[in-house]
């Protein structure tokens, strides 16, 4: 269990944090950058849930999400492949295969795709999109840091937040009316 007694530290004032181990980096780490951006992804999936009371299904999902993404900071917060006498808190293929179900259940009610969708349509919908496309972003550096030949990061991870962006995505059409409401892009339309 965590007890956070006191909020401020004075740990960070030199610009260094520290990691699951003790390790210290910079601030500006990728590792550090990859699990903050998780942080965001996580944040903004708060502000969707701001919306999303009418839907307490799709409300739960996102609530069980958000207690995963702090065991995928765990995760990427701790470099070391194994520590002697402590078992480190990694994302599972359970939480994964969770996901893909989810997306299956939430994609065989939605509206066929017949082309781009734009962010937009309900509120819900647009801090969904939002969401993803933070996702994304924390993907890519999560991919850069596992690129490193002196980094560890578990594939899992890797995986989870590559189904996370496709939730996002189905869900968002699912809190626009499932897909009826969605904002489709018709290109070349302001030529």
């Amino acid at each position: 269990m965590v007890a956070l007694n006191r909020i401020y530290t004075r740990a960070g004032d030199g610009g260094r944090t520290a990691l699951i181990g003790g390790e210290t980096r910079p601030k500006h780490d990728l590792r550090v950058e990859a699990y903050g951006t998780v942080d965001e992804t996580n944040a903004t999936i708060g502000l969707a849930r701001l919306h999303t009371g009418a839907d307490p299904e799709l409300d739960r999902i996102l609530a069980r999400i958000q207690n995963d993404l702090f065991d995928l900071g765990a995760d990427l917060a701790t470099p070391q492949v194994e520590r002697k006498g402590r078992e480190d808190l990694r994302v599972a293929d359970a939480q994964v295969e969770r996901l893909e179900a989810e997306i299956d259940a939430m994609n065989d009610g939605l509206e066929p795709l017949r082309s781009f969708v734009l962010p937009g349509g309900s509120p819900a919908s647009a801090y969904l999109h939002l969401a993803r496309t933070v996702c994304r972003r924390a993907e890519r550096l999560v991919t850069a840091l596992a690129a490193k030949d002196d980094e560890f990061v578990s594939p899992t991870t890797i995986k989870y937040l590559n189904r996370l962006s496709d939730l996002l995505f189905v869900a968002a059409r699912h809190a626009n009316g499932r897909g009826a409401a969605d904002v489709l892009w018709v290109p070349g339309q302001n030529r």
